[in-house]
């Protein structure tokens, strides 16, 4: 008998594509669940099981767990840098599904669980410059996370530590480093860096704006990784035999600005650049050092971020231009 998968949060950016990998994989049988309703899924296949459920709720853990071999939690309230320092309850909030999906693994008895964190759980004390080195698992500690969000992701890693040390419950955690691809969110105040700066240069090219805006002076910078890269590295982990906290991204660090004129360059269209400095901006600097995930797992990127922006531009210019009405794409 094919064994069987759950994700939670498979109505999302990450979930979304990993259902789809597992899809074509054909090696499993798959639940889904997320607490969205279905027409909002970002993916959506008939040939699952899927759920529509609030796993914050314990009772709602118990029932999609029940007969589960492996556990895939990409479940959590987020966005991009505007929702996260605006919801700062609701992102901890987040904690509930996790622990509550811990426990129902206890009760049925799972085999595997996967936790996805993120990089805001590094120390925001070492974040302050741009183009810093990039962070290794153990700068987590001292703990100083983004508000919020981060500190929510950072408890329920060791949530994830200790029920492996208590309970010999098989967990494995990744901090995600800035993902982004096609078929994710661009509009709404929910999308992160790539995918609004591609729709801000796409509705300006459309229309023949001279500028768009960019939260903060464009210098701060980031690492992006590709989703298929994030998926490949996401089944690699889950596989290995480590329970050690790996990070998963792209060491290529580049500036906003840089970013904007890759997208510029992709689009065939300039713009000018008007700064919003009173904007959500998160920490001066960031990119990820994988030097330990590939050391214990073999795991590398295999996108750039301009072969990755390529995918990402096109997929967002069809969805702005084909049978939609293009005005609605004017968010800030």
């Amino acid at each position: 008998m094919k064994k069987k998968i759950l994700v939670c949060g498979a109505g999302g950016f990450i979930g979304g594509h990993l259902v789809s990998d597992f899809i074509k994989d054909g090696s499993y049988e798959i639940v889904c669940v997320d607490i969205k309703p279905f027409e909002y899924w970002f993916q959506y296949f008939d040939e699952v099981k899927n759920y529509s459920l609030d796993l914050k709720e314990y009772d709602n853990c118990l029932k999609v767990t029940k007969n589960i071999d492996y556990i895939y939690n990409m479940a959590c309230n987020m966005g991009g840098m505007g929702f996260i320092t605006n919801n700062k309850a609701e992102c901890m909030l987040s904690v509930l599904i996790n622990t509550n999906l811990l426990r129902a693994s206890l009760k049925n008895n799972i085999k595997r669980y996967f936790f996805s964190s993120s990089a805001c759980v590094y120390n925001e004390s070492i974040q302050k410059k741009t183009f810093i080195p990039g962070l290794k698992e153990s700068d987590a500690y001292p703990a100083d996370p983004v508000d919020g969000y981060g500190w929510e992701k950072l408890f329920s890693e060791r949530m994830c530590r200790h029920f492996t040390e208590d309970y010999k419950l098989p967990t494995r955690v990744v901090r995600f480093h800035n993902i982004y691809g096609p078929k994710g969110t661009f509009d709404g105040g929910r999308e992160k860096a790539p995918a609004a700066l591609c729709r801000k240069v796409i509705y300006a090219k459309i229309n023949s704006k001279k500028s768009i805006e960019i939260w903060g002076d464009g210098k701060q910078t980031r690492s992006f990784m590709y989703i298929d890269d994030c998926i490949r590295g996401v089944k690699q982990i889950f596989k290995s035999k480590f329970s050690d906290v790996f990070n998963l991204g792209s060491e290529e660090q580049v500036s906003i600005n840089d970013m904007v004129d890759i997208i510029e360059e992709i689009g065939g269209y300039k713009v000018r650049k008007t700064y919003q400095l009173n904007k959500p901006q998160g920490v001066r600097g960031r990119s990820s050092d994988n030097s330990y995930v590939t050391k214990k797992i073999g795991w590398k990127t295999n996108f750039s971020l301009r072969e990755g922006l390529e995918k990402t531009y096109r997929w967002i210019y069809d969805q702005m231009v084909s049978g939609s009405n293009i005005q609605k794409f004017t968010r800030k």
